[in-house]
């Protein structure tokens, strides 16, 4: 490990929570706006800075590595670094967070700071999740994004059952919080086990430490099932994906947002489930391989028949994520760096289709495609930024979306054609339910005279796609600028499971 000279990382996780703490004690509406948009610019800045910092060459190694006692008598730690794997979620999300407070500007009329507090807050806990090396403290992080979820939901959400799904969605998350946490308290006693010592004394929840104690084979079985039962919920896999569609509806546009385009439970499954437990997880591959590309082919199916776009948009997340956790149960370098490519595409594409979403309905008063049709015709801009995204979700070639569909296929193909055969079926699917509700809804004749008064995208939207558009059109070209950073982490990571 690779210890950091200033605490970056700490500074990355405390910026946005104590931003939101001071946004939302501040009394001025107007000034809270505006120190909103100046920490997520911030923010921004300092993970490109930690980007910037990371040493690609050792990107198999943690670097950055911050570590103090937090609990001493469980031998609990604030640990926490960076590897290649991790690194680009960063700025990622930290784009990501400062689009949904842009695009949230005045469309939040009622306990404004209190809001913008909440989108600073899930920003740090979702910033620790990224860096967290100690399983704890990763834990702390995973529930503490949950409460401003949750109020996110159900005061700012846009349908007469925001309530329920802000409800639902926190009881599928403590749910899933659950079984984690068993498997974490397991690992640590393993290790107490393992170097002879006792609870709680020699407890150790460090995730270096943990990937050096050895773990008999049936806790590893045990261990892996539970975290991705837990990790599955999150991501989310069918048959625990129906939070998310219902989400997607009563939620408010840039939660929504957040919520597609920041795949953590995918996430929590490459960083832990699989290195923690190597040998089980090299051994029920198949089970995580065919969960993937079921959850990928039916997602898909159901996404053709939904004729809400924000509901569309929730199942093509849902689908696509299946095909990661195909790439990651593929098991060989095109399938893992595929899939963690396709993971950061997540947060450009997914999130952008669906604040377009967002857009169309705060214009229209809904996404149904009854109230829609020849949008084109009267919103030229909005259009070709809606068309942008999804081709780059559908793969196509020139935009960021085809190498890392492209890996996800070929990483399947090569370790089952049943996989790979799946995955073709799904991205074709995929295509299929994208292109059909286009042909619908933006082409073909107005269906209501309201339309030919709707406003095309003001300046400020048109300015807030522009960046995550140039990124897709830039990694599509030049995908080995982030290829090349994840590769060294990629093979340790592969390594640890195949051999």
């Amino acid at each position: 490990m690779i210890e950091a000279n200033f605490p970056i990382l700490s500074f990355v996780i405390l910026l946005p929570l104590l931003g939101g703490i001071a946004v939302g004690l501040t009394s001025d509406i107007n000034l809270a706006k505006r120190m909103a948009l100046l920490i997520a610019s911030a923010e921004l800045v300092a993970t490109l800075v930690v980007v910037q910092l990371f040493d690609a060459t050792k990107g198999d190694s943690f670097q950055l590595v911050e570590q103090h006692t937090w609990i001493p008598s469980l031998n609990i730690l604030f640990l926490i670094g960076i590897d290649g794997i991790s690194v680009l979620f960063l700025p990622m999300s930290a784009l990501l967070t400062l689009v949904a407070i842009i695009a949230s500007w005045n469309s939040v009329q009622h306990l404004t700071r209190f809001h913008f507090a909440l989108l600073l807050a899930m920003e740090g806990g979702t910033m620790g999740i990224f860096v967290a090396l100690d399983l704890m403290l990763f834990f702390l992080f995973w529930e503490l994004i949950l409460p401003p979820i949750f109020f996110l939901i159900s005061l700012w959400g846009g349908g007469p059952e925001r309530r329920a799904a802000a409800m639902k969605y926190i009881l599928y998350m403590l749910f899933s919080g659950v079984p984690v946490l068993f498997a974490f308290i397991m690992l640590g006693v393993n290790h107490a086990m393992q170097t002879g010592g006792n609870v709680p004394l020699n407890l150790s929840f460090s995730f270096p430490e943990l990937l050096q104690t050895p773990i008999s084979d049936d806790l590893q079985v045990i261990i892996f099932l539970l975290l991705l039962a837990g990790f599955a919920v999150k991501a989310p896999l069918a048959p625990f994906h129906t939070w998310l569609p219902t989400t997607a509806v009563e939620a408010p546009t840039q939660l929504t947002a957040l919520l597609v385009g920041l795949k953590l439970g995918a996430f929590g499954i490459l960083r832990f489930a699989m290195p923690l437990t190597p040998h089980a997880s090299a051994e029920y591959a198949w089970v995580l391989g065919i969960l993937g590309a079921i959850t990928f082919i039916y997602a898909a199916m159901i996404a053709l028949q939904q004729t809400n776009l924000r509901r569309l948009l929730a199942y093509a997340s849902i689908s696509h994520v299946g095909l990661v956790v195909v790439g990651i149960a593929s098991l060989n370098m095109q399938g893992i760096q595929g899939a963690i490519f396709q993971l950061l595409n997540f947060t450009v594409v997914a999130s952008c289709l669906m604040l377009i979403a967002g857009f169309i309905q705060h214009r229209l008063g809904s996404t149904e495609i009854l109230h829609l049709g020849g949008l084109a015709k009267v919103m030229p801009r909005l259009t070709t930024f809606f068309f942008i995204f999804a081709l780059a979700s559908m793969g196509l070639p020139g935009t960021s979306g085809f190498p890392a569909e492209l890996l996800l296929i070929i990483g399947a193909l090569n370790s089952h054609p049943g996989l790979g055969i799946a995955a073709l079926l799904g991205a074709i699917l995929g295509a299929a339910y994208m292109l059909s509700y286009v042909r619908r809804t933006f082409f073909g004749p107005i269906m209501h005279l309201r339309l030919n008064q709707v406003q095309d995208l003001r300046s400020r939207e048109f300015a807030l796609l522009c960046v995550p558009a140039f990124l897709i059109l830039f990694f599509g070209f030049f995908p080995d600028l982030v290829l090349d950073i994840n590769r060294a982490a990629a093979e340790s990571w592969l390594n640890r499971l195949v051999n």
